[in-house]
């Protein structure tokens, strides 16, 4: 059995994915559901600090505790990576929504690919970047902006929008850079390595909250609950999926995700939420599948 490559992703890394758009699908829903509850930082530093708890758990139980991060050079790229790749788009984006319409934040998300682009150009040729893969990942963009609709552009009137926006783009760029980081960084256990950049996010966000937000004296059920929720899934095991996918897949190969979770965030907020079905719906699906399709074409049908 081959061992799989950026090239050749593998059907594990498929279904990786897939499943991945799934969870992060209702991470909008679950955050919105926990701020009723909880003010931005706490929630913010709760989904890291009970994440990071349920995976140091996990690792132990695994053989994968943080013993398995050897050498200052793996400590450099998990601290940075727990900085850049977990706290700051955790913060810029939980602050963003607060002056910018989800909408927007959809398309700054979808934009990761994008920005992934460059990135692995320079640090990161061996997945290969050619004009099949940069026109699938423009292709989905648009599927993307068509699924959203005009109105992600539509100033809400809010007080520092531009600065929202900036927040949210930024959030993307952060994710971006932490991808082609995990791709570069030395080899470690998955569960170690995610364990470790959620506990160095923990450790950022935890002060401020307690400083901004100060100490929480009342749990509500359901806020609770879905802080619980993003904690273990978005946050704890999406950490893991993402580590393996990217140093296995490659840094692109998972940016494709970027453009599935809010195809799974609209059908959620319609099965679940009782949104209303955009009209541009399957039309968006479409063009989004068709431009993953070209860009991940060698590895379904081979060269040709």
């Amino acid at each position: 059995m081959t061992s799989p490559t950026p090239d050749r992703p593998g059907a594990l890394n498929w279904a990786l994915i897939l499943g991945l758009g799934v969870i992060w699908g209702t991470a909008f829903m679950g955050v919105s559901t926990a701020l009723e509850g909880y003010g931005v930082w706490t929630v913010t530093a709760g989904r890291t600090v009970l994440g990071g708890l349920a995976l140091m758990l996990t690792g132990a139980a695994m053989g994968q505790g943080l013993t398995g991060i050897r050498g200052a050079r793996a400590w450099g790229f998990t601290v940075l990576i727990g900085i850049l790749a977990v706290a700051m788009p955790f913060s810029l984006l939980s602050w963003g929504l607060s002056h910018v319409s989800s909408a927007f934040a959809g398309v700054a998300m979808g934009a990761v690919p994008l920005l992934v682009l460059p990135l692995v150009a320079l640090f990161s040729p061996e997945e290969g970047i050619g004009p099949r893969r940069i026109m699938g990942v423009a292709l989905g963009f648009a599927g993307l902006v068509l699924l959203v609709g005009d109105g992600a552009f539509d100033s809400t009137g809010r007080d520092a929008e531009w600065l929202g926006r900036l927040a949210c783009v930024g959030a993307a760029g952060c994710y971006a850079i932490g991808s082609v980081l995990t791709r570069r960084a030395p080899a470690m256990p998955p569960v170690s390595f995610a364990t470790a950049t959620l506990l160095v996010a923990a450790a950022v966000m935890l002060p401020i909250a307690l400083l901004i937000d100060g100490v929480p004296t009342d749990f509500p059920a359901r806020p609770t609950l879905s802080l619980l929720y993003v904690a273990l899934l978005p946050t704890g095991l999406a950490a893991i999926i993402r580590i393996r996918v990217i140093t296995t897949a490659g840094s692109l190969f998972m940016s494709m995700v970027s453009y599935m979770v809010p195809v799974w965030a609209v059908i959620f907020g319609i099965t679940l939420m009782g949104e209303t079905l955009p009209p541009t719906l399957f039309w968006a699906l479409g063009v989004i599948l068709a431009g993953i399709l070209l860009s991940q074409w060698r590895n379904l049908f081979g060269p040709r």
